[in-house]
């Protein structure tokens, strides 16, 4: 596209799917983002065409396609059906997705994904077999490399000083990067592409980077009419494994720090142990006491991190912007403010400028450390007003500085200049400062309706950006360099998940050693090496010790494996709900023991004798006492005081589900472990209650499951199992 040049604009998806084709012609490859940001009217009309004509070759190449839930039986019908009219109604799914996951892909559709939803495509050999493996970082640059000649993408619309400007601010993630490179190879090769919009008005306008104009696109479809309604993430609730790695992982921020963490359970836990802390702290310390994580980690913590308040408070710099983030704002933790240009960022970083309030010693600075010109240049003046370090109003003009009818000097040279200007032109805040930049985000409807009722001064205070940006240090040349990032993360504390973890020091986060692929690398690979390479960096990774139920439970600590997704040269922190495991630079023998302390004692001999035999750990070394009761009855006893006074609930954050959805979705898994460890003892159980009246207490779980009332064999057996599944939980 030209420089400048307007976008054509259609209303039918249809129409822009003929000029798709009269374009590019009929062999597409189409890249969009993660997530949120796909522009899902557009794809699903391109997908119909290409089920419709088979000599078009259609391939999608994308992470993360955002579904509702779809249930497998009657019972779950049941039991999700209210819930996705409630919370889904109105979204546009997305229709090459669904074909995905039952298998039904036209054999001239292609699904190209770097990153699942975890555990989603583990049966599903097409999705298996066309996964694409790379860092988030890198992803523009592969996606660009398959052939992409069409990029659509999600945009929110404003007008901006009678202009209007798109936004791709909920994916600004890979977008911008992609289309550069995108029309980097058409102007190499010569082969047509185009770059198309969706316009969605619900879609929060956010700011930063992220924020471009319309000639940014070929074509852009915008009709409110058919706009999707924004894809909602009901939050998860957070059990006492979640929390208690929440807890552990929250005694590594410094005041004063960078947050990294993503979202889900694990996350939200994170979020709510640090506003514990802030909020809460004797209580919170009570916990980690009790913990006893001051006994094996006092070091660590004293080093590294804090059971402090957050007097400055923290800056983020993660690749998604998730609820948890917004909750440690409207908590008054992320205060912390980092600003895009190098001058100003060290004013911040050596204390010259204090909880953002500017005095003369600013300028003096700036002038002092060669960031202006003594004898002060328009471009200097633009960027001291563009802060705020001189005030509003002020002009210049030849060498002066014009305040109204005053004019001051800009010659520095002369300190009665330097002196004027400071007595009487200065500001009082810097201006344009972030509290996070980050690439994309998705979340529960309420995040977006709390975005879009922000003003527009506190949205301006968020940066959405590229990966390239938040998830490396290299300097490139559209973002900002290496040295100001690491000024940005100061005490950088980047958190995330992980499956299992190996004794000595990998980490499996991705897929199974079968090849199969559970869910993508993302950026974890990023962060973990950028911990490396900052000074004052950490980067943990939290592991829940066991998966499973009863019998069938195993430890996630394990003695290795056959698949690392993060090398054990990398090796960091590791968090358990047990403790941390600091296992940076140690000795083999050192990695082995520290990650037995914080493994579940069912699993930690074991796993000692598995170390003794490969001649990894000392034949006379004992697990020490004080880890020999990692037990989920140890966590429960730890938490209980705290839960007392109302604190670590189920849903810290809320919840879009009903009590009664809540309670029946507990019973039912339950019912279904049970089931999958003893099927014959269930049955017997359903068996004797076949011919008793339902509990009146059960009454109003029937009704929302329409079982009250059953009018066969098959509505009476689903009754039983419910009434079974509440009696297994207690609810009943």
């Amino acid at each position: 596209m030209t420089a400048g040049k307007e976008p054509v604009y259609f209303k039918d998806p249809d129409k822009l799917v003929d000029h798709i084709i009269a374009t590019v012609g009929k062999e597409i490859t189409f890249g969009t983002q993660l997530g949120l940001g796909k522009p899902n009217n557009i794809m699903n009309a391109l997908f119909r065409r290409a089920k419709e004509d088979p000599s078009i070759k259609l391939r999608i190449i994308t992470a993360l396609s955002l579904e509702p839930p779809v249930w497998s039986s009657d019972l779950e019908r049941r039991m999700l059906e209210p819930i996705r009219e409630r919370l889904w109604k109105g979204y546009v799914e997305l229709e090459y997705a669904a074909a995905a996951r039952t298998k039904t892909l036209p054999p001239n559709v292609e699904i190209s994904e770097f990153f699942y939803k975890a555990g989603a495509f583990m049966n599903n050999d097409h999705m298996q077999q066309n996964y694409i493996s790379t860092n988030y970082t890198h992803a523009a640059r592969d996606v660009v490399n398959n052939g992409m000649n069409v990029a659509g993408a999600l945009l929110g619309r404003k007008e901006i000083d009678g202009k209007v400007m798109f936004s791709m601010g909920c994916n600004g993630d890979t977008a911008m990067d992609a289309i550069d490179l995108m029309r980097e190879r058409q102007e190499k090769d010569g082969k047509p592409t185009l770059v198309l919009g969706e316009i969605n008005t619900k879609l929060p306008f956010m700011y930063g980077d992220a924020v471009g104009e319309p000639s940014l696109c070929d074509a852009v479809l915008d009709n409110a009419e058919i706009e999707t309604r924004l894809f909602n993430v009901p939050r998860e609730a957070v059990s006492t494994v979640d929390y208690m790695i929440g807890v552990n992982a929250s005694t590594l921020l410094k005041d004063d720090g960078t947050l990294q963490v993503g979202i889900g359970s694990l996350g939200d836990a994170v979020a709510y142990a640090l506003i514990a802390r802030h909020k809460n702290n004797a209580d919170y310390r009570g916990v980690v006491e009790r913990s006893g994580l001051l006994d094996s980690s006092k070091e660590l913590i004293e080093e590294w991190g804090g059971l402090d308040v957050f007097d400055k408070g923290l800056y983020g710099s993660t690749e998604m912007f998730v609820d948890g983030f917004l909750q440690l704002y409207k908590n008054d933790i992320m205060k912390r403010r980092c600003y895009d240009n190098i001058h100003i960022q060290r004013l911040v970083h050596d204390g010259v400028v204090k909880d953002g309030v500017v005095t003369p010693n600013a300028l003096v600075a700036l002038i002092k450390n060669e960031s202006i010109h003594r004898r002060m240049q328009k471009k200097d003046f633009d960027l001291l007003l563009e802060f705020g370090i001189l005030k509003d109003g002020l002009k210049y003009e030849d060498g002066s500085i014009i305040d109204g009818d005053k004019r001051y000097s800009a010659d520095f040279h002369d300190t009665d200049n330097l002196k004027a200007v400071a007595a009487n032109c200065m500001g009082t805040k810097l201006k344009k400062g972030y509290w996070i930049h980050a690439g994309f985000y998705v979340g529960p409807q309420d995040f977006y309706d709390t975005v879009n009722a922000m003003s527009e001064e506190e949205r301006m205070q968020i940066n959405m950006t590229s990966v390239l940006n938040v998830n490396q240090l290299y300097a490139n040349n559209k973002y900002i360099g290496e040295d100001l990032k690491v000024l940005h993360r100061k005490n950088g504390r980047f958190i995330n998940a992980g499956l299992m973890v190996t004794l000595s020091g990998a980490v499996v986060s991705d897929m199974l050693e079968s090849g199969k692929v559970v869910s993508g690398v993302g950026g974890q690979y990023n962060f973990v090496s950028m911990a490396q390479a900052l000074a004052d960096g950490r980067g943990a990774l939290m592991i829940r010790s066991t998966r499973g139920e009863g019998k069938d439970v195993v430890s996630n600590v394990v003695f290795n494996y056959g698949h690392t997704t993060v090398p054990r040269h990398l090796r960091d922190i590791i968090i358990t709900e047990y403790g941390l495991a600091d296992i940076r630079g140690k000795r083999d023998k050192d990695i082995a023991t520290l990650l037995i302390n914080v493994a579940d004692s069912r699993f930690q001999e074991n796993l000692l004798a598995q170390a003794k035999k490969a001649g990894k750990v000392p034949a006379s070394y004992m697990i020490p006492e004080q880890f020999r009761n990692n037990t989920p009855e140890k966590l429960e006893k730890i938490l209980a005081p705290a839960r007392e006074k109302g604190l670590f609930p189920a849903f810290p954050f809320g919840t879009d589900f009903m009590p009664d959805e809540i309670a029946l979705g507990k019973a039912l898994r339950t019912f279904k472990a049970k089931a999958e460890e003893s099927k014959f003892g269930v049955m017997k159980d359903i068996a004797s209650s076949w011919f008793s009246p339902a509990p009146a207490n059960a009454q109003k779980y029937l009704e929302r499951m329409k079982l009250e009332k059953p009018a066969n064999g098959k509505e009476k057996f689903m009754q039983k199992v419910v009434i079974n599944a509440l009696k297994m939980t207690g609810a009943i």
